[in-house]
């Protein structure tokens, strides 16, 4: 399809918004015309910060802190609701801690505001499906009064933004899976903790789950299941039952892992819309909810290319909210090797795991016995390049303190296609957990017993364990990683195998970051070298 040419003229005296440039969708399979002008759709816009956020935050902060320091002046806020009423645009909602302004509108009066023009198609989704969405090319306008404030607006354009990072087999078509009890033996978690006190809040972008099904799951086990309560964002709501081998896979894998793993936590899925605005908005809803929770657990990505700048970096700047409000953000590496399904000839790292805000979460192929939980072998997770964990070296954003001295950082053998200011950048993953779907995770999924693996399932393995220390410790952690990269014990090094570019070795590495958790020496390693 060609590039769009019917742009509106933009509101006079607009300027451009950087970052907000975006590509043709890949793969349209039809071109349905204009969106109806008169189709009232909402979005997101972000605002700059007050005071720049300090790199380390060594207590959490509460919300009252962060909007009054970090979050959007008064007079920003003024400015642009003033503006965009008087554009005709209805203001939905402000929050100034977490800088969001959200707006609706029709199609005409938005693509007026922000200079751009809205196109129906019908594009192929992350999963293989056919998704008919909104869609633009090229740059956003804002008016020109709010340049330097507004920093981003999504939403405009709602195609697929992220895909789950899991794949599933029959439960008999494998003759080695473990339950999570099972991996809570093998990965030795601290038996004193259940997640009592704790809240563990899961991303989801799609599907749903059904409390029978978490039920017969938990009662299986011989445990009683945590609270599981849905939490709607942007419209999405609980869907079960409608993609029985797509996304409620996913949101099952997830509820399953940590309410085994952290019983006696509550347990909030946040639903959103596939889009850049959707994943946003929930991320924002569960960092800043009450009570805060220990962890987040994001199971959905991308490779950083598919994003536009602006939403790579309100993406970030949300993870370092949630870090500085004391919530731990894990997230799945990629299930797609070091190229991360890309078709370009290069490597690329996923997005948001990328984020150095986010504990990156990799694979591993584990044969133990779960009996006794001895580990009999370990090795990176690789059965080809669209089935073995993700990792490698960030595009955009640069090593962070606590990786730049790692010898294993500075062994590339390509040259990254966008080299990162001061060499190379943030490595992924941070940490790991089994992932092979051939030795994966048994669960239960719209009635039907299945064998589940993909990085998405280390993301709430860890998120469990991070509610587990937060029992422990009496504390949240926030950005864990600093201290996880000055551990003194706690890890299974892994240093065989690689996943495509990438080899393993001694030490951390962009297969496998730093291992897998030995839980219960993690956390003496943690409460050593931490006051409590």
């Amino acid at each position: 399809m060609s590039e769009q040419n019917t742009t509106p003229n933009p509101a006079r005296g607009s300027v451009p918004l950087a970052g907000s440039e975006r590509p043709g969708v890949a793969r349209i399979q039809a071109s349905l015309g204009p969106v109806d002008p008169s189709r009232r759709i909402e979005v997101t816009v972000i605002l700059r910060r007050q005071e720049p956020l300090p790199e380390t935050v060594p207590e959490p902060m509460s919300r009252d802190e962060l909007a009054a320091r970090h979050g959007a002046s008064n007079a920003d806020l003024d400015l642009a609701v003033g503006t965009f009423t008087r554009l005709g645009a209805e203001v939905l909602e402000t929050d100034p801690a977490s800088r969001r302004v959200r707006l609706a509108g029709t199609v005409e009066d938005l693509s007026r505001i922000f200079g751009t023009s809205l196109e129906e198609v019908t594009s192929s989704g992350p999963h293989g499906h056919d998704i008919t969405h909104r869609h633009r090319t090229g740059g956003l306008q804002i008016p020109a009064e709010l340049d330097g404030i507004v920093t981003a607006v999504l939403g405009l354009d709602d195609r697929p933004q992220a895909r789950a990072q899991f794949q599933a087999i029959p439960r008999a078509a494998t003759d080695t899976s473990y339950t999570p009890p099972e991996l809570a033996r093998i990965y030795n978690f601290p038996a004193t903790a259940d997640g009592s006190g704790q809240v563990v809040a899961i991303i989801e972008l799609g599907g749903g789950f059904g409390q029978a099904d978490l039920d017969t799951y938990f009662s299986g086990l011989g445990i009683t299941g945590p609270k599981v309560t849905a939490v709607g964002v942007d419209g999405a709501v609980n869907q079960p039952g409608q993609d029985p081998t797509g996304a409620d896979g996913e949101v099952l894998l997830d509820i399953e892992v940590v309410g085994a793993l952290a019983p006696k936590a509550d347990v909030l899925v946040y639903f959103a819309p596939n889009t850049d605005a959707g994943f946003l908005d929930a991320i924002i809803n569960a960092s800043h909810a009450a009570p805060a929770p220990a962890s987040i657990s994001i199971s959905w990505g991308q490779n950083e290319d598919a994003w536009t700048a602006q939403a790579r970096t309100a993406f970030d700047q949300a993870l370092a909210d949630a870090s500085a409000l004391g919530v731990t953000v894990t997230a799945a590496a990629g299930d797609n090797g070091s190229a991360d399904a890309a078709t370009d000839g290069r490597d690329h790292a996923d997005f948001p795991a990328s984020s150095p805000h986010v504990l990156a979460c990799g694979g591993t192929r584990l044969d133990a016995d779960p009996g006794t939980g001895a580990i009999r072998s370990e090795t990176v997770w690789n059965d080809g390049p669209n089935s073995a964990t993700g990792g490698g070296y960030s595009d955009t954003f640069p090593a962070p303190p606590w990786q730049s001295g790692l010898p294993a950082h500075a062994r590339h053998p390509k040259p990254a296609p966008k080299p990162v200011p001061g060499g190379r950048g943030r490595g992924v993953p941070d940490v790991s957990g089994v992932t092979d779907p051939q030795t994966g995770y048994k669960v239960r999924v719209d009635g039907k017993d299945m064998v589940i693996g993909g990085t998405s399932a280390v993301a709430p393995l860890w998120a469990a364990l991070i509610a587990l220390f937060a029992q422990a410790t009496g504390r949240r952690f926030g950005q864990i990683q600093p201290l996880l990269y000055t551990r003194k014990a706690g890890f299974h090094d892994i240093t065989t195998g690689n996943n495509g570019t990438y080899q393993a070795g001694p030490g951390w590495d962009p297969c496998t970051g730093l291992g897998t958790p030995d839980g219960t020496a993690l956390l003496a390693a943690i409460t050593g070298m931490r006051k409590i």
